[in-house]
């Protein structure tokens, strides 16, 4: 499937975005996106390039304690491609840059049998999830990933890159308020081949930043009869798990994901598997901090091979 989609794409060489973008605005009312994709190919080639397929893109923005932001989008046996030098492919997605939440925003795109590729260095590629890069989620913020992927495959090839499935991804962010993982992912494929790349299925990922004594982290995903894969090396895969790195932590945090009859697999050097897991690396847990796993792993494999590796399951890591 993945081939005749990749074959159609290129074939056809059009762009079809079905997105919404929003650079340094105010939103105080209701932003949704209810876009359908099917049967269609969106691609972007070339440097810093970004292919984006039922998503919505925000830098700079504010979004008001009245503000919410929806993207309920469907894709269908598509294909959404990013092909070069720093480059991203967004798929059913949501991605905001030093962006100021105090209202809500939720993720309830839906995606089936496609296919998301970033192929080159330093790229990304994003499946039914929410990435955010700097900016705050205030104490009346909420960001919900309430996105379903089914059959579909989320594909980075290269030198650092990471490909995100049914995650929600946090950098530099500053969390008082409440940001929840609700994903489904089943039957799918996420896969990152190259050095130093990531693969992250079902889990929320944050770097720097920090959560308040009033900020509520949940990993509430569910994967099933899924592959989650990273080949490599130095690379990561991370399965219904949370993972923190260089973070202060004042409010709570908890992963209750359930993971069935799924893989997750890490191949090379220096690399990392981890399913149903909480990771800390570097960073505080402050006096007010409260760490929580409850995550169930069923009839799933988790798997590192290679020199210098971990596997974790189940399992609280703090580093």
């Amino acid at each position: 499937m993945k081939k005749r989609l990749l074959v159609s794409a290129i074939g056809l060489a059009v762009v079809l975005s079905f997105s919404v973008a929003s650079a340094a605005s105010k939103i105080d009312g209701k932003v949704t996106n209810k876009s359908k994709v099917d049967k269609s190919a969106n691609i972007a080639i070339g440097k810093n390039n970004k292919a984006r397929m039922g998503s919505i893109s925000m830098k700079g923005t504010t979004i008001g304690k009245t503000g919410v932001v929806t993207n309920d989008s469907k894709v269908s046996k598509s294909a959404n491609i990013a092909i070069g030098k720093g480059n991203e492919a967004n798929m059913g997605s949501i991605n905001m840059a030093n962006t100021k939440i105090d209202g809500k925003v939720s993720n309830k795109s839906r995606v089936d049998k496609s296919a998301n590729i970033a192929i080159g260095k330093n790229n990304k590629a994003n499946m039914g999830s929410i990435n955010i890069k700097g900016g705050s989620i205030g104490k009346s913020g909420v960001v919900t990933n309430n996105s379903k992927v089914d059959k579909s495959a989320n594909i980075a090839i290269g030198k650092g890159n990471t490909a995100n499935m049914g995650s929600i991804n946090l950098q530099n962010a500053k969390i008082d308020g409440k940001l929840s993982n609700t994903s489904k992912v089943s039957k799918s494929a996420n896969i990152a081949i190259g050095k130093n790349n990531k693969a992250n299925m079902g889990s929320v990922n944050m770097t720097g930043g920090s959560i308040g004594k009033s900020g509520v982290v949940t990993n509430n995903s569910k994967v099933d009869k899924s592959a989650n894969i990273a080949i490599g090396k130095g690379n990561t895969a991370n399965m219904g798990s949370i993972n923190l790195q260089n973070a202060k932590i004042d409010g709570k945090v908890t992963n209750k994901s359930t993971v069935s009859k799924s893989a997750n697999i890490a191949i090379g050097k220096n690399n990392v598997a981890n399913m149903g897991s909480i990771n800390i690396k570097g960073g505080t847990v402050g006096k007010s901090g409260v760490i929580t796993n409850t995550s169930k792993v069923d009839k799933s494999a988790n798997i590192a091979i290679g020199k210098g590796n971990e596997a974790s399951m189940g399992s609280i890591s703090v580093e």
